[in-house]
């Protein structure tokens, strides 16, 4: 006779078996059969945020890294409060398998004022995720279950959610055989595209490589193409697929007007897995050469922001190296007049952000020199995320500059403790506006409660800076509805129970940051940005519309 157990245990097994170390949520009434499994068996890390929206934006972090996140939440209110952290994990690709409840069956779309209850509930997370699936049926589950991570994890990735009635969760079934990982789905790549696409490459005098998120697995490929002369440019979620100190690097600066010119003046530019998006190309209004070839898993990222005279679908890893494969068996050039163009383009980008910046430059610097070589940087949207955290600050491999793809503030916070999570032994350093903090407060308590390695580094600058600038450029300087009240950061920071201390002069930049990097456990560093002097932002580069 086979073994019983309840449907809540059945799903906690099927995630200890793609080897999830880790689930981010809140526990309620319509979740506990599945909480308590992961108790009672004690093999997966049970993270408890203070909200639904910091636990999915837990999860989507820990899965860009390990493959797969999990959020658990409560139904109704509970599956709104993750809504926004889903659609942050849809727009930056991330794996994620949100589980929520439901209520009992028989009251399921009656709108009877069952607790918790929502009305459509499915309509919701199917707005917010790539995928949703709801489970009546308790012989299902572990089948939808893997259905449901061979979704999150097939790309391009994806939050997908699952809704389960609380009764179904507590039912015994006998246990089911589909409990062991299912082999994922490989695309084949199209060899002729490939090959018609290298002679291009071949061929070429002034190649460009723009990769993006769907590439950061591509970073041998990327290296071994710039080697053979190729130039490329990186969105900032590709920051590091590239290392900034290569000499065919053009980091991030695709809105610096001398990048700007390389690009348009580019015979072949090749963007590999990026959306090409409104903030990297001054609301698609950057120019692009009329050569454009785009690599994608994807079939519908064809034209979708730019025209293209040639898509090839594939695997940006399998593409490039494919392509890396047909070229180096040429000659590798030599520093050429054109490697020198491209030096002296960034090093005019890096003067320019520099003078931009001001005391904020140093600032940067400092961070680089106190993260370790295998730290991560977080930044939330702040004007210092944007600005030194996106462009100056240097990168030599992928995945070391977390951030929301989608901009909205306020996931800093609970990205920085997935990543920390899903990394144990390396420092995170997470830089944080007062405002966008407001959002998420609560998971301070979480942090601390989980005795996390991080460094929060909060910029204060009392409102929302990036709105002041925007409104000086754009609306005659009539500021307005920018200014916040914040409490005293040091003082909560102690409150909670972790390091804190104020930065207040330039000169303390480094020994401020060195202090709280090799402090073990979380700390904050609060900057106050009026002792400090004003940093000149205005929003990204647009296309005029006031």
């Amino acid at each position: 006779m086979k073994e019983k157990v309840t449907v809540g245990e059945a799903i906690v097994r099927v995630l200890e078996a793609y080897g999830v170390n880790a689930v981010y949520g809140v526990i309620s009434i319509h979740n506990l059969p599945i909480a308590d499994a992961i108790g009672r068996r004690g093999k997966i890390r049970f993270v408890p945020a203070r909200g639904e929206a910091g636990a999915a934006a837990m999860a989507d972090t820990h899965g860009r890294f390990s493959g797969l996140g999990v959020a658990l939440t409560s139904t109704g209110a509970g599956a709104g409060n993750a809504a926004g952290a889903l659609m942050e994990a849809m727009n930056a690709g991330a794996p994620l398998l949100h589980i929520t409840g439901q209520v009992e069956r028989e009251y399921l779309d009656r709108d009877a004022s069952f607790i918790h209850e929502t009305r459509d509930q499915m309509s919701l997370l199917r707005g917010c995720s790539k995928a949703a699936y709801r489970i009546l049926y308790p012989e299902q589950a572990v089948a939808i279950v893997q259905r449901a991570i061979q979704e999150a994890a097939r790309q391009p990735c994806g939050p997908v959610s699952i809704e389960i009635p609380i009764d179904v969760q507590a039912r015994q079934i006998e246990l089911p055989c589909l409990l062991e990982p299912l082999p994922a789905a490989r695309q084949a790549m199209d060899e002729a595209a490939v090959e018609a696409l290298a002679r291009r490459l071949r061929s070429a005098k002034r190649p460009v490589l723009w990769v993006g998120g769907g590439a950061l697995a591509a970073a041998d490929a990327v290296r071994r193409l710039a080697d053979l002369g190729v130039a490329v440019v990186s969105s900032t979620h590709g920051r590091g697929i590239l290392p900034d100190s290569h000499p065919r690097s053009l980091r991030a600066f695709h809105n610096d007007a001398g990048v700007a010119g390389l690009l348009s003046q580019s015979d072949l530019l090749i963007v590999a897995g990026s959306r090409l998006r409104s903030n990297e190309t001054s609301t698609y209004s950057l120019a692009l050469p009329a050569s454009c070839v785009q690599i994608d898993i994807d079939p519908a990222a064809c034209n979708r922001n730019y025209p293209m005279d040639t898509f090839v679908l594939g695997d940006c890893s399998q593409v490039l190296t494919c392509l890396a494969d047909r070229l180096e068996k040429g000659q590798r050039p030599g520093i050429t007049a054109r490697d020198q163009a491209l030096a002296a383009v960034v090093a005019d980008a890096e003067k320019a952000l520099r003078e931009q910046l001001g005391p904020y430059a140093a600032l940067s610097d400092a961070v680089r020199a106190a993260l370790p070589e295998d730290g991560i940087f977080v930044r939330d949207i702040t004007m210092s995320g944007s600005t030194w955290g996106s462009r100056l600050l240097g990168f030599e491999r992928p995945l070391r500059n977390v951030h929301s793809l989608a901009g909205a503030i306020g996931l800093g916070l609970p990205h920085a403790i997935g990543c920390a999570i899903a990394n144990p032994g390396r420092k995170v350093l997470a830089v944080i506006g007062d405002g966008g903090l407001m959002l998420n407060l609560g998971e301070f308590a979480t942090a601390v409660q989980e005795n996390l390695d991080i460094v929060f580094l909060v910029m204060n600058d009392a409102g929302y800076g990036v709105m002041r600038g925007i409104q000086k450029k754009y609306f005659g300087d009539r500021q307005y509805y920018n200014q916040l009240h914040a409490p005293d950061f040091v003082k909560l920071g102690e409150s909670m129970g972790m390091r804190a201390c104020k930065l207040d002069a330039i000169e303390n930049f480094r020994s401020v940051l060195d202090e709280a990097v090799q402090h073990a456990g979380p700390a904050l560093v609060e900057v106050d940005m009026a002792a400090i002097g004003p940093l000149n932002f205005a929003g990204p580069p647009q296309k005029k519309l006031y």
